[in-house]
């Protein structure tokens, strides 16, 4: 009989995909490719001019197409081996889908997927080359973006937080613990489990977290092989 995995939870954020060249916006003063990021990533702005937030999304998913994983990505692959690994992800490409991740929670929706507009839970997969407007109607239904937009509720968070309470360690990488809900998901991880953090500017190092102070690709090495020799330590 083999030993039970440890369960690992991971909560990733813009900093593991800004390696593999996916924009992020909050290092560019309100702006996302140049676009002020109400107008592209809000509820209000999606009323106010839907055709602009399709092709902006449209934009994003065919530059999706042209991104790989990276390392980081493909590490937590790798910690399959040794863990129950289930990812937690605030972005919204799907490196971590193509890097093989088996266990995969988006909490802010996904660029290869829309979603019907009279229908929250009725989404459609949609390659990169897709382009959507609002005219688009798949299965009888007009479509838009299955993005969780700003002023917006988080479908995904309760299941999240569900996952971060039964960590056996949560590690946090790329994610600057000020976008909410995300961050709070740190409530719920058990007292005395292990935390890890991964960020080269963390903008805050909450008590009892192990940080590695490094970019995505670099921090993941060091904390796979922290990882590894706990799992196969006799």
């Amino acid at each position: 009989m083999t030993d039970k995995k440890l369960k690992l939870v991971v909560s990733t954020g813009a900093g593991i995909s800004a390696e593999s060249g996916i924009s992020t916006f909050r290092d560019a003063d309100g702006l996302w490719e140049n676009y002020p990021v109400m107008e592209v990533a809000s509820a209000d702005g999606f009323r106010r001019n839907p055709a602009l937030v399709h092709q902006f999304y449209n934009a994003r998913r065919a530059d999706l197409g042209t991104k790989k994983p990276n390392a980081a990505h493909l590490l937590l692959k790798e910690l399959e081996k040794y863990y129950d690994v289930q990812v937690i992800t605030q972005n919204v490409d799907d490196l971590h889908e193509r890097a093989g991740s088996s266990n995969i929670l988006h909490l802010h929706g996904e660029l290869t997927k829309v979603r019907a507009l009279d229908d929250e839970f009725k989404t459609f997969k949609v390659d990169y080359a897709t382009a959507t407007t609002p005219d688009t109607v798949m299965d009888g239904h007009h479509v838009r973006p299955h993005i969780v937009f700003f002023q917006e509720a988080v479908p995904n968070f309760e299941p999240a937080t569900a996952l971060a309470a039964e960590a056996d360690i949560f590690v946090i990488i790329g994610t600057s613990l000020v976008v909410y809900p995300a961050a709070a998901l740190l409530h719920y991880v058990r007292k005395g489990t292990p935390i890890y953090y991964i960020d080269p500017n963390p903008s805050t190092i909450p008590e009892g977290v192990t940080l590695i102070r490094k970019k995505a690709t670099e921090g993941m090495a060091e904390l796979a092989r922290i990882l590894i020799e706990k799992a196969t330590e006799k």
